[in-house]
């Protein structure tokens, strides 16, 4: 006779500690299934890109020898999820399945079908919040209804009660027996087959060891700074925590709670380091799980209807320049060399070279959320689509039409000793600082002392950023006039 076990089915979740699903399991006091479920067609159109499923091979074996040390193991299953999830029941008898939610429309609706077709079987099927301070349905206006803008969002955040401490690492995790049988990770072919990772091997850490000792560096060395320093790509100011919580090696309150430890070492006052701006950071995620769960037509439509009138251009040797860090602009090929190469790219940046492609190239922000989507390491669906409807203007509490980066004024601004773009655009290195951002400019003398070849060794800029801006701001001045028919660019 087959006694009783509990499946606790891992996604965005790969941690023991703070991981409400497993801790449930735990504390039943029976066998403990850890099981992880490939089935990306489940989340179409939006599975996971090439460079997210490189991370996810990585943090599957770091799971996978994390469980270990506890004597346990992590089985492995391909989809569909159901249908795993039912053989597995049947292999082992398990009466019990766990899991931490998700928020994504397509794993919304695949959850409740499992949910539902498990409960009919008489399973025990529970879920939790493993992932944000505060659940969707749980923030709403005085109206009753969601937020449309970050502040008033977050400072109702806020006025809730702190979140509770982190969940401890369980001591033991009863296993079952015999195990039943695993795919091993390789077999999931995670991995490209070409080899454009070296970047990311070299860049990162995946799992939950090399969350932590981010989160430690950027206290140690970051936090004190991070007003200031968020903005410089050229400096080490920001936490790099977004892979790592995309992934769930780290939560939330795990963050939290450790500022809060963190501030109170140095006899910070709470109300400082809660309203301090790397938290707010913390905040905006919530918001766009907000978003996304409230308004999950805007990973493809804006949420400003009005937006749909918007005349995008179709010009797919611009969107190759922009993809590949050849546009003649140096902070934004910067950005996109960086991107490709480590799987990620500085906020700040993220923000100019979205501009550029939105308002100087006039590519739709659809374009540009692909290519995160694909190339990002933290591509996360609800922070993917906030930040490219805000660059557009076209989502909740999105920038102002008529706010167009400067590539140029930004890459001074921000990276005012050229050590970012002297970095990924090493072409451009031996510029002087006054016209490292501005190549195009610069007198022969200058360039050929550099040895840059405008056209041959780094390219002149495809558009004009002072013409751009005029016609961008026309086309936008249009959509808000509703007798304005549509046009085509």
């Amino acid at each position: 006779m087959m006694t009783k076990a509990s499946i606790v089915w891992f996604r965005l979740d790969l941690r023991l500690e703070d991981n409400p699903a497993l801790d449930a399991a735990v504390r039943r006091g029976v066998a403990v299934i850890p099981l992880f479920i490939h089935a990306p067609e489940e989340e179409s159109p939006w599975q996971p890109g090439s460079a997210s499923l490189w991370w996810l091979h990585q943090s599957l074996e770091a799971l996978d020898a994390e469980l270990h040390t506890s004597g346990s193991k992590l089985v492995v299953r391909q989809g569909p999820s159901l249908t795993a999830l039912q053989r597995l029941i049947k292999e082992t008898g398990a009466d019990a399945v766990f899991w931490n939610r998700r928020y994504e429309p397509a794993v919304i609706s695949r959850d409740r079908r499992i949910e539902d077709a498990l409960s009919t079987q008489g399973l025990r099927v529970e879920s939790f919040n493993g992932a944000l301070l505060h659940e969707p349905w749980t923030v709403q206006n005085q109206s009753g209804k969601p937020f449309q803008v970050f502040t008033p969002f977050w400072r109702h955040c806020l006025m809730k009660p702190a979140p509770d401490e982190p969940l401890p690492l369980p001591r033991t995790i009863p296993t079952p027996k015999p195990w039943p049988k695993s795919l091993e990770v390789k077999a999931l072919k995670l991995e490209p087959k070409t080899n454009w990772t070296a970047g990311m091997k070299a860049t990162w850490r995946p799992g939950t060891a090399g969350a932590q000792t981010q989160l430690q560096r950027f206290l140690r060395e970051a936090l004190a700074t991070y007003n200031d320093d968020r903005n410089r790509p050229d400096r080490t100011g920001t936490s790099r925590l977004s892979p790592y919580l995309h992934f769930g090696e780290i939560t939330p309150r795990q963050i939290w709670h450790g500022v809060r430890r963190h501030a109170r070492g140095k006899q910070i006052p709470d109300t400082t380091w809660q309203t301090g701006q790397f938290l707010t950071e913390v905040g905006w995620r919530e918001f766009s799980h907000h978003l996304l769960y409230h308004f999950p037509h805007t990973t493809e439509e804006p949420l400003r209807s009005d937006f749909k009138r918007f005349p995008w251009r179709k010009n797919a040797a611009f969107l190759k320049y922009w993809q590949q860090g050849l546009t003649g602009y140096p902070i934004v090929d910067a950005g996109m060399r960086e991107l490709w190469t480590t799987g990620w790219m500085h906020n700040r940046v993220r923000m100019i070279v979205a501009s550029f492609l939105v308002k100087d190239l006039l590519l739709s922000w659809q374009d540009g959320a692909a290519w995160f989507w694909d190339t990002l390491l933290d591509a996360d669906l609800a922070q993917n689509t906030l930040g490219w409807q805000w660059t557009a203007g076209c989502g909740a509490d999105a920038a102002p039409y008529f706010r167009v980066f400067n590539p140029t004024n930004q890459g001074e601004k921000f990276d005012p000793c050229g050590n970012y773009v002297r970095h990924w655009c090493p072409e451009l290195r031996r510029l002087p600082d006054f016209w490292l951002h501005k190549p195009w400019k610069a007198s022969t003398d200058v360039l050929a002392h550099a040895g840059v070849e405008l056209g041959r060794t780094y390219p002149r800029p495809i558009i004009s950023h002072a013409i751009a801006r005029e016609v961008a701001l026309e086309a936008f001045s249009k959509i808000r006039d509703p007798n304005s028919p549509p046009r085509t660019c």
